[in-house]
């Protein structure tokens, strides 16, 4: 009933995401700004970031964990707006799956070097991976993830891997964020988080992006 994954790009590049996190915030300590780097914005002050609804989005593909969509993620036009670059843009249509609980109509589309970065968004250490759904809108499409972390001194930019999307809708690999390591390094245990997705080679749809806050494993 649903697709084998196992031509699913896995190469999710755990230890390079927490080098690149960690030299570039060392870097940023070392800067002159007075004391730790203050990760959280003024929206993520506090301790603790808004609750939000959990749902078991990928169980159909033996992922049991508990996801939250991210901001503006199923690109139904009513949440937050993504920043879209290089002609991606809203189309209709969006993944077969109603992985949030109802069938959407719309999607992203990603021309080759076109990417779309998320709202930032309040995590904590518990934020450690994301999903979503990918397909190649003419055949096969390589796209890169990246995690965007908010710092007083500028955005840091980690890439966490890469996604080979065939021609049908399917769910991602579980790509790290590398929270633990950005909120460990925050006076206030949060940080601000961007997801931010980039067609490297030919025309690519995205949909539904979900953050796992690892509740139940």
């Amino acid at each position: 009933m649903f697709p084998n994954l196992s031509h699913l790009n896995r190469r999710r590049i755990k230890p390079r995401v927490f080098a690149s996190l960690s030299g570039a915030l060392a870097a940023l300590a070392l800067s002159g700004l007075p004391g730790a780097p203050a990760l959280a914005s003024a929206q993520a002050a506090t301790a603790t970031c808004p609750a939000a609804t959990l749902t078991q989005a990928f169980a159909p593909w033996g992922d049991s964990n508990s996801y939250s969509l991210v901001p503006g993620g199923d690109f139904e036009g009513s949440g937050p707006e993504w920043a879209l670059l290089g002609g991606t843009h809203r189309i209709p249509g969006s993944e077969s799956y109603a992985a949030t609980g109802t069938t959407g109509a719309w999607s992203l589309t990603l021309p080759a070097g076109g990417s779309a970065q998320s709202p930032f968004m309040c995590v904590t250490a518990s934020d450690r991976t994301f999903r979503l759904f990918a397909r190649g809108a003419t055949g096969a499409a390589n796209l890169l993830a990246q995690a965007v972390y908010w710092t007083p001194r500028g955005n840091v930019t980690i890439p966490v891997g890469t996604i080979l999307a065939n021609g049908a809708w399917q769910p991602t690999a579980a790509f790290h964020t590398g929270a633990a390591l950005a909120t460990a390094l925050s006076p206030t245990g949060t940080a601000q988080l961007a997801l931010k997705f980039t067609s490297l080679d030919a025309p690519a749809q995205i949909d539904d992006v979900f953050l796992d806050p690892r509740i139940h494993h």
